[in-house]
């Protein structure tokens, strides 16, 4: 068990940890007061900060206490009245001009995590440098005192609630195109993850929900959108006729889709015909962002329209960076969060859910045929990913191989091209590559495979795991 005084780490996507062992109230209280600390001189401080919380377990309450610590160090608290998704805690910091916003979430991790995860002014991912500052804070806090209680701060108008979903709804009405959404007619279903998205598409179009229950046990699993966890909604769409399953995470920053025919579309195509849509036929322009993960169609896509394409580390805080201090159309990570020109510099599965709606109903063709015309232009890409929990000395010596390799080696049965050690370390071959990575807070190495013309990926992925004796 870590103690409370150890370092709390902010990961990719904020701090994340098992309910009950690091993730406490106590603890909580430890990174608000961190994160107040560290903020108190922001130019918008004055403006206040909001606070938002999903559908976990014990989330309000963490988002309560949460917030009698930033209300004690006289800031003010905008703190959602029922659970919110993170794109909602985005919109509502930039809009009302905030300092930062806080929601109280894990994503899509296991039931048993919970998080804090901060969005900077501009409703994008905190930046990496900000999170070392508010870690730097945690290291001299070893207890809390002093927190008024929330019905003192409510009445000393330190705290008020505020309707975030309401405001979110309304914000996707503005940029949305309902009315050639509703007329096309779609049989639409929302896969919700027992998750934050619920009941927030239905108030804009007609729609079946799967799911839509709070839940924080999340049937025992993870809320995450991945082939593996959606056999029932693949199995519900092809009984149901359904045109078209959009499907969120916990806290509805990602987007997954699963096509008429009860197949799951692959993240990194999902990206390429949202990026074809706005480009193609919308006509917006802009630069392309991709994490350092992210399919080669991209850059093939990129390449033949003249489109400036930008690649980042993994994790959406770099592609937001850019976001914010550029022209960019559209920037997306492997994992289906995809940030878009005009909206937020951050991930919304849900208004990128309803994009997808307008491009059926302003194309008129189905996920199979705009995904045949992809293929039919670029190329059939074939793309997936492996997990490895391994220990702490096996993923540092697995790394120290991987910093060995050099080009005419051999990974995966494949002759290496070139190398890119951008994140980790990506090895080209003749149809494709592999990208081995760490994660930086748990012994665990993540593999990429991406293989065009025929689909080797699998084999590729054994073979290279085999040959670092991690199977």
């Amino acid at each position: 068990m870590i103690s409370k005084t150890e370092p709390i780490k902010f990961g990719t996507d904020g701090w994340r940890a098992v309910i009950g062992d690091t993730y406490t109230c106590e603890n909580i209280r430890r990174v608000s007061l961190a994160t107040a600390l560290h903020f108190k001189s922001h130019p918008k401080i004055k403006n206040g900060i909001v606070i938002g919380y999903d559908t976990r377990f014990m989330s309000s309450e963490f988002a309560h206490c949460s917030a009698e610590v930033f209300a004690s160090q006289k800031i003010k608290v905008y703190l959602t009245n029922s659970f919110v998704t993170t794109p909602a805690v985005s919109l509502l910091t930039r809009d009302k001009n905030l300092a930062f916003g806080v929601v109280i979430t894990a994503s899509h991790n296991p039931y048993k995590y919970n998080g804090f995860k901060l969005k900077d002014e501009y409703g994008g991912s905190m930046s990496p440098d900000e999170l070392r500052k508010v870690e730097s804070y945690l290291k001299n806090i070893e207890d809390v005192e002093n927190s008024m209680d929330i019905t003192e701060l409510m009445d000393k108008k330190l705290v008020e609630y505020i309707d975030g979903k309401k405001y979110y709804i309304e914000n996707l009405k503005s940029k949305i195109n309902i009315e050639i959404i509703n007329k096309a007619d779609l049989k639409v279903l929302y896969e919700a993850m027992y998750g934050a998205g619920q009941n927030n598409l239905n108030e804009l179009i007609k729609v079946d929900q799967l799911h839509s229950i709070v839940n924080p046990y999340f049937e025992g699993g993870a809320p995450e959108p991945v082939e593996k966890n959606l056999k029932i909604a693949c199995d519900t769409v092809k009984l149901g006729n359904y045109d078209i399953c959009i499907v969120n995470d916990g806290d509805a920053d990602r987007l997954a889709i699963i096509d008429e025919k009860g197949e799951f579309l692959d993240a990194q195509k999902t990206f390429v015909l949202l990026l074809k849509y706005l480009h193609g036929i919308k006509g917006w322009k802009g630069k392309v962002v991709r994490g350092f993960s992210a399919s080669e169609i991209i850059k093939e896509y990129c390449e033949k329209y003249g489109l400036e394409l930008i690649t980042v580390p993994v994790g959406f805080k770099y592609i937001s960076k850019i976001m914010i201090e550029d022209d960019v159309l559209i920037g997306a990570e492997e994992s289906g969060g995809i940030g878009i020109k005009g909206h937020l510099p951050e991930r919304d599965g849900i208004y990128n859910g309803l994009l997808y709606l307008e491009m059926l109903a302003t194309t008129g063709k189905s996920i199979t045929e705009l995904k045949k015309e992809l293929n039919d232009e670029f190329g059939e890409y074939f793309y997936k990913r492996i997990d490895v929990h391994t220990t702490e000395e096996k993923k540092n010596e697995t790394m120290q191989k991987c910093r060995s390799l050099k080009a005419g080696d051999q990974i995966g049965g494949k002759i290496i091209e070139s190398i890119d050690d951008l994140d980790g370390f990506k090895y080209f071959y003749d149809n494709g590559w592999i990208t081995i990575r760490p994660s930086g807070t748990e012994p665990l190495l993540r593999f990429y495979c991406e293989t065009k013309g025929f689909n080797e990926t699998l084999k590729i992925l054994e073979t290279t795991i085999k040959n670092f004796g991690l199977k």
